[in-house]
């Protein structure tokens, strides 16, 4: 049986491009990503978003946006990562290096897909245009989908 981990990541999207941040300890470490992590006892959701994009890029944000909500099974795991995905496109500060996350804008035809998680690719252009939807991934290790199921939907 799998035990339900809630997290969160927010993508700060501008006209053209993103902005990423390079996981620099921890799980994911080496990879680009958005901004987000554990949601803690007593928070709720997007609370724990907003927290987490702050903590790791300086950032606060008026308004986000729930886009997306896909788990993550990792095979000999005991934990399915469920993670509850916001977009925000306005934002206050600048993006600042954190002790877990370096910020760096990428144009949106230049999103190193390469270096980010595998799954990236099939739902980011949906986050890109705004369509909602649901995802599930298992994956072998941190690098190979053994399935998947992703839908765009009109809510969550």
């Amino acid at each position: 049986m799998l035990t339900p981990k809630l997290l969160t990541l927010v993508l700060v999207v501008q006209p053209g491009r993103v902005l990423l941040g390079m996981k620099k300890r921890g799980f994911g470490a080496g990879k680009w990503n958005g901004f987000g992590g554990k949601v803690q006892t007593g928070e709720s959701i997007e609370d724990a978003a907003r927290r987490e994009l702050q903590e790791e890029s300086g950032l606060t944000v008026d308004t986000l946006e729930k886009i997306g909500n896909i788990k993550f099974e990792f095979v000999g795991e005991t934990q399915l990562l469920d993670v509850h995905i916001f977009r925000a496109d306005a934002f206050h500060g600048e993006p600042t290096e954190s002790d877990e996350m370096r910020p760096q804008w990428f144009e949106c035809d230049k999103i190193p897909f390469g270096q980010m998680w595998p799954d990236d690719i099939l739902w980011f252009p949906l986050l890109l245009q705004k369509k909602k939807f649901l995802g599930y991934f298992k994956f072998q290790g941190h690098d190979v989908i053994l399935s998947q199921k992703l839908e765009e939907v009109e809510e969550l």
